[in-house]
């Protein structure tokens, strides 16, 4: 097949999905109300509430979600072929990540800002609110132990990434100080931003870093890792207005512009994909593509670590609550364009098939390689960009996405161990909380070795996780629709599909951990795997309470803002 008309019909798909089902779920399930306080605007401390654009905080939240994760996921699982990524990716994005995103950032807003874990000690019962706490914690510490190993690895293996990377903490620092200080022009101070990005990355292809291969007695790659840390942990305690909300934005204005150029490329060069739509020569000791496609792609199609992310930090900067349908349900598409161009790219960006499976040799492999190289040969043949500042263009999109998710990461891990330290009694402040993520990160990143790589010990099991954090986000969803008497299908039949794939996934990976002899990641598949059955009993109790209930017309912040009026 032709990339440009999968292209298309990729773009007419989630463009609908947007225009026609995002206003079913924003006026028939969750009823949107513009005159609703949010509480951004009720709690407003010019640190973690604050009321923002749409349009800024759409840059915040997309680019928090995205990550690498979209990247990774489809260009591995591309290797059963193309029409069941693509097809998970569109269906997943419309019908699946925009009803639990929006969801997310509405149950949140509706409660005073308050997080998915405290929101399900409300609506799920006590233990269920450990049990959110427990997948929240390793969730993130998957995430942010595992991008900053992706970071370093592209900062070494595409130096010419360097200088636009750290750059663009400078331009995001400004890019703040004029909206919320100097109160300049949003589209002018937009416009100078990429710019300023754009710049740049010239200025990287033209001087590349190359650091030395130790220092400090470390390598590059984990010397990259700790200074990694040591930023995103002082970036976790300013202001959000400061540098992490201007970050994603510009970020985020950048890295669709880039999936623009990448998609241009594709209509201007017409590649051919070389890759088999399902792939019948799957290589030796490649797993069956159900469940386990759909705990691959989590990223751009529904993913949990959404949710973390919306009652984290966006849901506390909701200007007003018709906004959810822009910043949720767009987010999710912004982040289905970057998993279906990732797809095109992994499967057309070779010259022939015996060179694509030369990179598909083996499960597991492809990934943000396979993207940046790949999509590299489009933006040359496409746009004449020289293959040098193509690769280094999506180079640096791979690393903004994951530096900006974690950014958030950090924030929202400081969260939950703030939570963690109120269920005991102790709760330790914010400087405090962060030390803690940044040494329990740390060690579990070099735990392995000096390479700084042991977030990726773990790393397999992040697609059930997220996967399983999604099921539990769309089970209080569930609960509070039904409290409220609303339409429940929109987001229980996503919930029973992820619930069942997920659990058929940790059983597959269960019998796989056992063969290999992988203690580890056996002895946390099986705590993942009782959380999950949990959250069946848990999400079905809850359930049944509410159908008998009295109607919910309001949640508690609601009477609460009531009651105070």
């Amino acid at each position: 097949m032709n990339s440009v008309m999968l292209t298309l019909i990729g773009i007419a798909m989630v463009a609908l999905g947007y225009l026609l089902y995002s206003h079913y779920i924003a006026n028939r399930v969750f009823r949107l109300d513009p005159d609703f306080e949010t509480p951004a605007h009720e709690f407003e401390d010019g640190v973690d509430y604050v009321p923002t654009n749409k349009y800024v905080l759409w840059g915040h939240h997309f680019t928090s979600v995205a990550g690498a994760a979209p990247i990774v996921g489809p260009a591995i699982a591309v290797i059963w072929g193309w029409l069941p990524a693509f097809l998970w990716v569109t269906l997943g994005t419309i019908f699946f990540a925009g009803a639990h995103d929006v969801g997310a950032l509405w149950a949140s807003a509706r409660n005073k800002g308050q997080s998915i874990g405290t929101l399900s000690g409300r609506y799920i019962g006590g233990r269920g609110r450990n049990l959110f706490l427990v997948v929240i914690f390793l969730l993130l510490l998957m995430v942010n132990s595992a991008f900053a190993v992706v970071i370093s690895g592209l900062l070494v293996s595409t130096p010419t990434a360097v200088i636009p990377t750290w750059g663009a903490i400078v331009v995001a620092l400004c890019i703040g100080q004029a909206i919320y200080r100097l109160k300049w022009n949003l589209p002018v101070v937009s416009l100078v931003g990429v710019i300023a990005l754009y710049a740049l990355m010239i200025l990287g292809d033209r001087f590349p870093i190359v650091l030395p291969d130790t220092i400090l007695g470390l390598t590059a790659n984990a010397f990259w890792i700790v200074v990694l840390f040591i930023y995103a942990g002082i970036a976790s305690l300013l202001p959000v207005w400061m540098l992490l909300q201007p970050r994603d934005y510009i970020n985020g204005l950048q890295l669709f512009i880039g999936l623009g150029i990448l998609y241009v490329s594709i209509l201007v060069s017409r590649p051919e994909i070389v890759a088999p739509a399902v792939n019948s020569n799957l290589p030796e000791g490649t797993p069956g593509i159900a469940p386990l496609l759909f705990v691959t792609i989590a990223c751009g199609a529904v993913s949990g670590f959404h949710g973390v992310v919306a009652s984290g930090t966006s849901s506390k900067q909701i200007d007003k609550e018709t906004d959810e349908r822009f910043v949720g349900y767009f987010g999710a598409v912004g982040e289905g364009l970057l998993a279906l161009g990732t797809i095109i790219a992994t499967t057309s960006g070779f010259a022939a098939l015996a060179d694509w499976e030369e990179v598909y040799k083996e499960f597991g492999e492809g990934g943000v390689t396979a993207f940046v190289e790949a999509g590299g040969q489009i933006l040359n043949a496409g746009l004449a960009i020289p293959t040098s500042l193509s690769s280094t263009i999506l180079a640096t999109m791979a690393v903004l996405f994951a530096a900006t998710t974690m950014d958030t990461g950090v924030r929202l891990q400081r969260y939950v161990v703030s939570e963690i330290g109120e269920l005991f009694g102790r709760k330790p402040n914010a400087a405090v909380s962060t030390l803690i993520v940044i040494v329990v990160t740390l060690a579990l990143s070099f735990s392995t070795g000096a390479d700084g790589e042991g977030g990726m010990v773990i790393w397999p099991l992040f697609g059930t996780t997220n996967q399983l954090m999604a099921a539990l986000t769309l089970s209080i969803l569930a609960v509070m629709l039904t409290r409220k008497r609303r339409p429940i299908t929109a987001i229980v039949l996503p919930l029973l599909f992820i619930l069942v794939m997920t659990l058929l996934a940790l059983v597959t990976q269960l019998g796989q951990y056992w063969s290999q002899q992988e203690w580890l990641l056996l002895a946390l598949d099986a705590i993942i795997l009782v959380c999950a059955v949990w959250v069946v009993l848990e999400s079905a109790l809850a359930l049944a309470r509410a159908r008998n209930e009295p109607e919910d017309d309001e949640t508690p912040a609601e009477s609460t803002m009531k009651s105070t009026k």
